[in-house]
């Protein structure tokens, strides 16, 4: 009699559980204690699906307001290959927040329990950066992981395309290209400079010459009607390379430190690079001559770790952050400081430039686990940051409105609702 009664028991247990769990308010607002409770015993697979999506960030949720437990949980649903729960928690209403910017379209889950759900594996190990392009008519992610492979996924579907895989160690960085009108990558090693046809997924002809360390950072650009790759590893040459031919064709010059970030702009009609350095400093130079413009940008304590460039009312501006902890704007035609950024808890490890409804955005992610947008013309923050259970790395803006996160070992894919 007693072991039917435990049995029975354990049944009505397991339904509750499984019903609770199903319910993305309760999952949202309910005490995490009481969640997790439930967790160890739900038996259906929705049940124990909703389990897992929520034991993913267990830590973060006992300290975190339903907010911020919002996004997580939405950020792991999506890790977890379910995009219909993750829109499901991302539309859960929360008393004095207002309604959650992005939504989840498709994230990978290299941690997650493959035994629930369908997660994407992403990378081995820390991905390092990322890219956009359009291959075979399909919006594409390009990443870049210290696993030694470069991932690439339609961005639309989630679904991994292809990859390329390095004989040299990590990936620090990727760029992406049109050769001969077909989208290329290039990407940088711990030992080399690469170009890829991404149709084909080879590499096309020898690394590129000249390179013999870290490459921590490449740019893309098109130099009198030609794709061009700049590059510089830690003996601080700065490399100018013609993708049709893969010959070096110049040296950027003047500076005396390594080559960390770069961005590329289009000034009075020419392409220029935005090169930041490990001692500070930030510099322009002009692609079509290979002269420097101007002095450098002065004034920042140590690293900068990243760079991208955008026209603010009608003039050319950088902006930088990186081991100070702050990220600063420049006004570009004068070579002065117009303002900070501030809002992060820690430093910012990417920053990427985009616009908005004709006006400038800058997004930035930092080692605090969040992504901030802010509008350059005022310097303000607008929205509310989204949250990830990891230092955020690596940032990419993709068509209509999507940005591409990396973080961790993962990449998500956000979209504006």
């Amino acid at each position: 009699m007693s072991d039917d009664l435990s049995t029975g028991e354990a049944g009505v247990e397991s339904v509750v559980a499984d019903v609770r769990l199903t319910d993305p308010g309760f999952l949202v607002h309910g005490d995490p204690a009481e969640v997790l409770g439930l967790a160890d015993a739900a038996t259906a697979p929705a049940g124990r699906l909703a389990a897992a999506v929520y034991r993913a960030s267990a830590p973060l949720h006992r300290d975190a307001g339903a907010g911020v437990r919002r996004q997580l949980l939405a950020l792991d649903a999506a890790r977890y290959g379910n995009p219909r729960l993750s829109a499901a928690i991302t539309a859960v209403p929360v008393d004095g927040e207002v309604d959650a910017q992005w939504g989840v379209e498709w994230a990978t889950g290299s941690s997650c329990e493959q035994s629930f759900g369908r997660p994407r594996f992403g990378h081995g190990d820390q991905v390092k950066a990322v890219a956009t392009t359009v291959v075979g008519g399909r919006p594409t992610a390009v990443t870049a992981g210290f696993d030694g492979r470069i991932g690439i996924w339609d961005l639309e579907t989630g679904q991994q395309t292809g990859e390329l895989v390095g004989d040299d160690g990590r990936f620090w960085t990727v760029g992406t290209v049109l050769v001969n009108d077909r989208p290329h990558a290039v990407t940088g090693s711990d030992w080399s400079v690469r170009l890829w046809d991404l149709t084909t997924g080879q590499q096309v002809g020898e690394p590129l010459p000249g390179i013999e360390g870290e490459v921590w950072t490449v740019a893309t650009a098109v130099v009198d009607g030609r794709p061009h790759a700049v590059a510089g590893d830690d003996d601080t040459t700065v490399r100018v390379w013609d993708l049709t031919t893969g010959a070096q064709v110049g040296e950027l010059t003047g500076h005396d430190s390594g080559l960390m970030a770069t961005a590329t702009m289009v000034r009075d009609g020419r392409p220029h690079i935005v090169g930041s350095m490990d001692d500070g400093t930030v510099w322009v130079w002009d692609l079509t001559t290979g002269q420097r413009v101007g002095e450098p940008l002065s004034g920042i304590e140590g690293e900068v770790w990243t760079v991208t460039t955008a026209v603010v009312d009608g003039r050319p501006h950088a902006v930088t952050a990186g081991f100070d902890a702050t990220v600063r704007v420049w006004d570009l035609t004068t070579g002065q400081q117009v303002g900070e950024l501030t809002g992060h808890d820690g430093q910012v490890c990417a920053v990427v430039s985009t616009v908005v409804e004709g006006l400038p955005r800058a997004v930035t992610g930092g080692s605090d686990g969040t992504v901030r947008v802010w509008d350059l013309t005022t310097g303000r923050p607008i929205g509310t940051e989204s949250v990830f259970p990891l230092p955020v790395i690596a940032l990419a803006p993709a068509p209509e409105g999507r940005l591409v996160v990396g973080f961790g070992s993962d990449v998500a894919v956000l979209a504006p609702r």
